[in-house]
């Protein structure tokens, strides 16, 4: 059954959120349903975020049921503060900078969102399903883990949703630090940076190089089922294949 929370904070945070939100049920009922995201300049959009970080929101449209990327203009010294599941709004700015041909998806916030509540259940879990990506090809329209910025023309995603095919196995490499994501796609088995805070401090509270299985469901606190990969922003004049989040069923 699907099950909307509002948050019961008094005090709205720079996101909006605040115990006299509307309610989550009447949001969704009322939302209009579209075949494509609304991105002109001022549209008002209805989101279930997926991840959320400094430099990208990445979120489904709940009237369309895309996904999007949306920029943010988190004020310094603000850490983004949305949730798996949240529900917001929020406008477009005037001009949605629509332009960046590596990551069509993407559009710009003319303000911080508006949390309204948080959905879970059988609702998320229908949406997700309609949003994975079949294994049918190379992961975003390419083989290997990066591409030159100049090669994108705007007709590939930069971002899909994953049931991988073999793992998930979470590795933290200890000559860097850094967290990666090992998993099968069809035939090719893949490593990806994670972008997921959670599921690094995950990895790193677990005091273990590697987590895959019951293991990796304890740490996380839930069973993965999807991986959220989305391409970089251009480093050194690349774009590059990352794990910006690793999700349950809903």
């Amino acid at each position: 059954m699907t099950e909307v929370q509002s948050r019961g904070r008094h005090a709205p945070s720079r996101s909006g959120r605040s115990s006299r939100a509307p309610s989550g049920r009447a949001l969704l009922r009322d939302v209009p349903q579209r075949r494509r995201v609304a991105v002109a300049g001022g549209s008002r959009l209805h989101l279930l975020v997926l991840s959320c970080s400094r430099d990208d929101t990445t979120a489904v449209d709940l009237a369309s049921g895309a996904l999007i990327r949306l920029r943010v203009p988190w004020p310094d010294g603000h850490e983004p503060d949305l949730a798996t599941f949240d529900v917001v709004e929020t406008t477009l700015a005037d001009d949605p900078e629509r332009d960046d041909l590596a990551q069509p998806e993407a559009a710009t916030a003319a303000d911080l969102p508006r949390h309204v509540g948080t959905l879970r259940g059988r609702r998320v879990r229908r949406i997700l399903r309609q949003l994975s990506a079949p294994p049918d090809g190379p992961l975003l329209g390419f083989p290997g883990p990066a591409a030159p910025y100049w090669e994108f023309r705007g007709a590939r995603p930069s971002t899909a949703l994953v049931v991988p095919t073999r793992g998930p196995q979470l590795i933290r490499r200890p000559e860097d630090a850094s967290t990666w994501v090992r998993f099968g796609w069809a035939r090719d088995d893949i490593w990806l940076p994670v972008e997921d805070r959670h599921a690094a401090r995950a990895v790193e509270a677990a005091r273990r190089e590697r987590l895959s299985g019951k293991t990796l469901a304890t740490a996380l606190g839930f069973a993965p089922q999807y991986l959220l990969v989305s391409l970089s922003s251009p480093r050194d004049g690349h774009c590059y294949k990352v794990c910006s989040a690793i999700l349950p069923a809903g």
